[in-house]
């Protein structure tokens, strides 16, 4: 069944439409066991909210649905689709599609979600990282080429070509990370070149120069003609390693950091916060991981997704918070805010206040997960409301 969901999820996207079209018939905002499950429209009204969809193609995405186990037939006698009320309106019966399958599957199809959105975003830093790899390299082996540095330049030119040509049309995740590898070693390549030529001509320089002083010292005679193209080398070449330092640097923070975030707005990394710690302070995640259980980082991250709508946190608040804390941290932040979600009362504004904090250097998930583990989920006061992280940033317990 969750092979059938993910394969609706990549390719069906029709069918999906379909799907919102039948929910919009549904009397109520929110699917309710209490309330009638059956949406009863007709083929001619639900082609015209499915955006005009054609008989025929509106029949085949319906069978779609019902095969990936989303809804559920109920026919009536006569195969038509119809409501039975009382003599005073109430609804009685009805025959069309039951939508009782979304709502049993519910924590079901988030999770998917959030992995599938997971996976997104994954490949869409996966391309970023691709894009500034290959232009990065490629600005490195120009340089060299017009600065007539010496190099097999042209190889390095080949050998970029041939892994360039390996990208598909369609990209994903696996093809992408064996690939940025790849690029990762030519780029350490073509940068160890350019520091083997400064290092060539620092020798070169420091050798001359000996020379140069031995024979002066012998003779005791300087003539300003040598002390004027003494000068002149050592001048050519600082400013020589320093235009190739130069353009290392400025591919070196495009190339290992393509988020674009500044290295003094990064929060620690999560490498040295193990998850069982992080699970033994936060439980409740467990419940919203993967098959019910979280395994990896992967995993919490996962959970992440579906306890932010949970929480009601807007997806572009999320996302900021992933991008300025890094995807472990904000899951861990929001594993957190789950453990004290009662005393929260806006869950959005409050990351929201973390997030900035954490662009600032101001914040890390440590003091949030110790005062966990410390019994602070039961004391309301341990944990700073949002007016005190405005107001009292020092006295803040989740805040270092």
């Amino acid at each position: 069944m969750e092979a059938s969901l993910r394969f609706l999820a990549r390719s069906r996207i029709a069918a999906l439409t379909v799907l919102d079209a039948l929910l919009t018939f549904y009397p109520g905002d929110e699917l309710c066991e209490d309330g009638n499950l059956i949406v009863f429209p007709s083929n001619a009204q639900l082609s015209l909210r499915a955006r005009g969809m054609a008989p025929a193609t509106l029949r085949r995405h319906l069978s779609v649905l019902v095969e990936t186990g989303l809804i559920l037939r109920k026919d009536s006698p006569n195969g038509k689709r119809y409501a039975r009320r009382s003599s005073g309106g109430k609804l009685d019966d009805a025959f069309g599609f039951s939508l009782a399958p979304l709502l049993a599957r519910a924590r079901e199809i988030e999770t998917l979600a959030a992995e599938i959105a997971y996976k997104r975003d994954q490949l869409k830093a996966a391309k970023e990282r691709i894009t500034l790899c290959r232009r990065d390299l490629a600005k490195l082996i120009t340089f060299a080429i017009d600065e007539n540095i010496s190099g097999d330049w042209q190889q390095a030119q080949t050998n970029l070509q041939v892994v360039l040509s390996a990208i598909p049309r369609v990209l994903t995740l696996d093809i992408a990370e064996p690939l940025i590898a790849k690029l990762s070693t030519l780029r350490e390549e073509v940068v160890n070149q350019l520091k083997s030529h400064i290092k060539s001509h620092e020798m070169s320089a420091n050798g001359s120069q000996s020379e140069r002083h031995i024979q002066d010292s012998k003779t005791n005679i300087i003539s300003e003609c040598e002390i004027a193209s003494n000068n002149s080398f050592g001048l050519n070449h600082a400013e020589d390693a320093l235009i190739i330092k130069t353009a290392i640097e400025e591919t070196d923070d495009q190339f290992n950091a393509p988020d674009k975030r500044s290295p003094s707005n990064r929060i620690s990394s999560t490498k040295s916060l193990p998850l069982p710690f992080v699970l033994q302070a936060c439980t409740q995640i467990n419940d919203y991981g993967p098959r019910a259980g979280i395994t990896s980082w992967r995993d919490l991250i996962t959970a992440a997704y579906v306890v932010r709508s949970t929480l009601d946190i807007a997806p572009a608040v999320y996302e900021r918070a992933a991008i300025v804390m890094g995807p472990e941290n904000a899951a861990i932040v929001l594993a957190c805010m789950l453990e004290r979600a009662d005393h929260i009362t806006s869950a959005g504004g409050y990351l929201r206040d973390l997030t900035r904090r954490a662009e600032k250097g101001e914040f890390a998930t440590a003091p949030m997960l110790m005062a966990l583990i410390r019994g602070g989920r039961s004391k309301p006061d341990a944990y700073p409301t949002t007016t005190q992280i405005r107001r009292e940033p020092a006295k803040a317990a989740w805040v270092c």
